[in-house]
């Protein structure tokens, strides 16, 4: 099954961001032949790019410069697993205006900025924006 290519710019490449390269990578054709589409790891921003990491990034992927990965007219998607409020906050809504859809695990920026990425997203010219929220979580 062919379908669409779907460039994933990617912010953060700790615990989380790792192994959602490892995803991409590793299990990039089974996920292509399940949904259609197939996901391209087109850049990888981080604070080190010279730190050693438990995923190997191929050339030329890692940077250093997360500007450059949320406005990127070639990146399609943007995660953002990095944490905490700033920078990922000031990147979603950099990417938001852009037109790019936001995929975040960051539930402290979520639980206290919440209403401005939505109202970015809201803002742009096709007025379309959807917000979707999902709460996990277990009790000891």
């Amino acid at each position: 099954m062919a379908g669409a290519n779907v460039r994933v710019g990617l912010l953060g490449c700790g615990n989380v961001g790792s192994a959602l390269v490892q995803l991409i990578l590793g299990d990039g054709e089974a996920i292509s032949a399940r949904s259609g589409i197939r996901l391209e790891l087109a850049a990888v921003a981080v604070r080190s790019v010279a730190k050693e990491r438990e995923v190997s990034v191929p050339e030329g992927i890692l940077t250093h410069d997360a500007q450059a990965v949320v406005s990127d007219p070639t990146v399609d998607v943007v995660v953002e697993v990095i944490g905490g409020i700033e920078p990922a906050r000031s990147l979603i809504l950099q990417a938001l205006k852009a037109g790019k859809p936001v995929v975040t695990a960051n539930k402290e920026l979520l639980a206290n900025v919440s209403s401005k990425p939505r109202s970015a997203g809201a803002s742009r010219s096709s007025g379309h924006c959807a917000s979707r929220w999902r709460a996990s979580g277990s009790v000891a």
